[in-house]
């Protein structure tokens, strides 16, 4: 398959119609552990990796990045945060190879692994105070280690559902996985509001901060439990037969990498830019959001709370698009969300302004939990549609995280420094995300609808 071929032809029905009846053969039980453990496991990485940019919004600033003007403070704490965006499509790169050649389930228990252990070094890490310019290199280095994680992350937990999918069901199949970021943050803006009400402020700064990077610790080693109770993906599987019965074959001795970049990189492009909108929307609502209530005046407690009601609502809200993919397709569901988000910009920023918490927890859940998971929802599966399974990991993982390194990290900062630069005008950074939004309307108007279509054909 090419990259242009996005779309199987009628030709190519009769292989799939195979693969089709291999992928019916699985059991539901099967099915369900699949998609529970790409759940869980989706869950925990984005609680440890969303915490540092709510740490990040709100103390880090202060306590590993001091300085005389607490906007610089704010911008090099942000800018850490950032800097793992740049880092996460080397870990994708990385772990997609293993996760093409070795296995999904093999991957997905390494990346696991290396995420936790790297949250709860964050938990134990002595802030400037207690060993200087040393306090915010350990601070970056392990946000770092947590950045290559993710990248290998994210590709495995959605083929993990995708492929386990019936094809009438794969749009809301891959809405699940995704839904694990929704959870992710919920439960960190959960844990962080519960300590900030519970703790003084002096206690929160001297340690309360701590206490859910090193309890995340727990939910790694369950997550790692659920996850080695599920079997390899069908379609692995199925490359791995292939690749058994045909050792000498060149496209199962070329490495995955450059398969996808010779092969299939018109896909990793219109990847690479349909991520904009999703990136840079989801980092507006669930972090600079948080930053930007807290400097209209609002409590930390409060802000953390507004970002958290519209992530639980946000789930079931994915779920539901996610099915209606299934229906009437992928590209009108991303495409109504993405024009909706060009609309909706300004108006948000407006609404924040107004003063009232009531307004400003609508505006979010708007923004948030309705016109973000439109476009959020199909994404992964969108995604897992345009590659074929011998390069799929590394194909979804490049367009994926180099999306989110060029636009959903430095996105916090880029608004930041957007407020800074125009005297606190809100105008500039909702121009920045509608721009981010044309960028993915133009890439995905290059695209075809695979909806319904077998996913190995």
């Amino acid at each position: 398959m090419s990259a242009t071929q996005l779309a199987p032809t009628a030709g190519n029905r009769p292989a799939g119609n195979n693969a089709a009846s291999a992928t019916a053969a699985i059991s539901p039980a099967d099915r369900r552990r699949a998609l529970f453990g790409s759940a869980v496991g989706s869950t925990i990485e984005w609680y440890d990796y969303f915490l540092y940019g709510t740490m990040s919004s709100i103390v880090f600033g202060r306590l590993f990045f001091p300085s005389d003007d607490p906007v610089t403070s704010q911008l090099l704490a942000l800018a850490s945060f950032a800097l793992a965006f740049l880092i996460r499509p080397i870990g994708g790169i990385v772990f997609a190879h293993v996760g093409d050649r070795v296995g999904r389930k093999k991957t997905l228990v390494i990346t696991l692994s290396i995420m936790g252990i790297s949250t709860v070094l964050i938990g134990l890490t002595p802030t400037y105070a207690s060993i200087g310019v040393w306090s915010p290199i350990l601070l970056t280095l392990l946000r770092l280690l947590q950045g290559l994680a993710l990248g290998g992350e994210w590709g495995g937990g959605v083929l993990l559902a995708v492929e386990y999918s019936p094809a009438e069901k794969r749009g809301f199949y891959g809405a699940v996985p995704q839904t694990g970021a929704l959870f992710g943050l919920a439960l960190g803006n959960f844990v962080t509001s519960g300590l900030s009400a519970l703790f003084s402020e002096e206690a929160f700064l001297s340690y309360g901060w701590r206490i859910p990077f090193v309890l995340s610790i727990v939910l790694v080693l369950i997550g790692m439990w659920i996850r080695n109770k599920v079997e390899e993906t069908p379609s692995f599987r199925k490359v791995a037969a292939e690749a058994r019965a045909n050792p000498k074959s060149a496209e199962h001795k070329r490495m995955p990498l450059v398969e996808t970049l010779t092969r299939h990189w018109r896909a990793v492009l219109i990847a690479i830019g349909a991520k904009f909108v999703e990136t840079s929307t989801f980092f507006l609502f669930a972090t600079f959001t948080i930053s930007y209530l807290v400097g209209l005046g609002y409590e930390r407690v409060a802000a953390l709370n507004v970002v958290l009601v519209a992530a639980l609502i946000a789930v079931p809200v994915m779920l539901y698009f996610g099915a209606l993919s299934d229906r009437i397709g992928r590209k009108k569901v991303f495409v109504w969300g993405t024009v909706a988000i060009v609309v909706y910009a300004l108006p948000y920023f407006w609404l924040l302004n107004q003063g009232s918490a009531l307004i400003s927890t609508a505006a979010v859940v708007v923004g948030f939990s309705i016109i973000w998971s439109t476009y959020g929802s199909v994404l992964g599966t969108f995604f897992a549609e345009s590659f074929p399974p011998n390069v799929r990991y590394t194909g979804i993982s490049l367009g994926y995280q180099v999306g989110a390194a060029l636009v959903g990290g430095p996105m916090p900062l880029i608004a930041t420094a957007l407020l800074a630069r125009y005297h606190g005008s809100y105008v500039p950074v909702a121009i920045f995300i509608a721009l981010c939004a044309l960028v993915s309307l133009i890439a995905i108007s290059f695209t075809k609808d695979r909806t319904g279509q077998p996913l190995d054909a």
